[in-house]
């Protein structure tokens, strides 16, 4: 059952970021290009996101566990660190730069080209160099 939730899910997800042409780069280009040709109507897909999703963090206050088994994730501190703080900057500038973020180059893998492949192997790569880097940056520095 939680293989056909994941599915039908992820279909969903998917089909959503075509559809609101969160796939499409130089759509997401022109929504960051405020000085430019701005496309403002990538602002009707964030609201369409961040209102459910507000809506959803109210709700698990009043179920114990999600449906399909496990726990909901704990809300996020409201703090700004180190971590935050340069999380943000690479992906904004991968986002500026590339015209994709995580979910979209997903989506995208079935008719994005090469393109959209050498980012996502960008990706995956990053994804797995970062825990050795922040490891490697969060050790101290020993005294001398």
């Amino acid at each position: 059952m939680n293989l056909l939730i994941s599915l039908v899910s992820g279909a969903l997800f998917g089909a959503g970021l075509y559809i609101s042409g969160m796939t499409d780069t130089t759509k997401v280009q022109g929504w960051l290009d405020v000085f430019g040709q701005w496309d403002p109507t990538l602002a009707f897909v964030m609201g369409g996101a961040i209102i459910p999703m507000a809506v959803a963090w109210r709700l698990t206050h009043a179920v114990r566990r999600p449906a399909s088994g496990g726990q909901f994730p704990p809300a996020p501190l409201p703090e700004l660190d180190r971590r935050l703080i340069v999380g943000s900057v690479l992906f904004g500038a991968g986002w500026g730069l590339a015209g994709l973020c995580p979910g979209p180059s997903i989506a995208s893998l079935s008719f994005g080209g090469m393109p959209g492949i050498v980012f996502f192997g960008a990706m995956v790569t990053g994804m797995f160099v970062a825990p050795q880097l922040k490891a490697r940056l969060d050790r101290p520095v020993p005294a001398e």
